[in-house]
C-alpha cells in the first residue's frame, strides 16, 4: 500500500482549477461580496465595508424594521474590447449585505461616512442595551463604580 502525501499547494491548485478556470469559452462570472467588519463599542455598533472604486452615490443604506441593508453596484470597467483582455480577476456586480439589529435602534440616529473607499456606518445602541455602571458602597469606604 502506497502512502499519499498531502501537500497544501496541491490542494490549492485543485481548488483553483475547480473554481477559477473557465469551462469552455464562457467568461467566469464571480459574485462580488465586499468585505465587512462589525464592531461593538459601549455605545454603538460600527460597520466598516470595503467598497473600492465606488462613490457614495453608488451605495444605498436602508433600515426596514430591525434590518439594516447596505447595497449597491460596482460596474465592470473592461467593456472595451480594444485592450485585448486575457484574464479578468476583479469582480463586479450588485451586492447586498443585511444585518438584523436589536429592538429599539433609532433609524434617525444612524450615521454613515465614506472615506477612501471605506464605508463606515455607526448605529447607536438603544438605551436598554448600553452597559451601565452601578456604584457599590462598602462600609466605611467611598463607593466604587463597577460595570454591570
Amino acid at each position: 500500500m502506497a502512502l499519499v502525501r498531502w501537500e497544501p499547494v496541491s490542494m490549492n491548485r485543485l481548488f483553483n482549477s475547480l473554481f477559477d478556470t473557465p469551462t469552455g469559452s464562457a467568461p467566469v462570472q464571480r459574485r462580488w461580496v465586499p468585505a465587512m467588519d462589525l464592531a461593538e463599542t459601549d455605545d454603538a455598533y460600527v460597520l466598516r465595508m470595503d467598497l473600492p472604486g465606488l462613490t457614495p452615490e453608488d451605495v444605498r443604506i436602508e433600515m426596514e424594521g430591525r434590518v439594516l441593508t447596505v447595497s449597491g453596484e460596482r460596474k465592470a470597467e473592461h467593456e472595451s474590447e480594444e485592450a485585448g483582455y486575457r484574464r479578468i480577476e476583479r469582480s463586479f456586480g450588485a451586492f447586498r449585505r443585511s444585518l438584523t439589529l436589536p429592538d429599539g435602534v433609532d433609524p434617525e440616529a444612524i450615521t454613515a461616512n465614506f472615506d477612501a473607499g471605506v464605508l463606515t456606518v455607526r448605529v447607536p445602541k438603544p438605551e436598554a442595551i448600553k452597559p451601565h455602571k452601578v456604584a457599590i458602597a462598602v462600609e466605611g469606604k467611598e463607593a466604587k463604580a463597577l460595570e454591570s
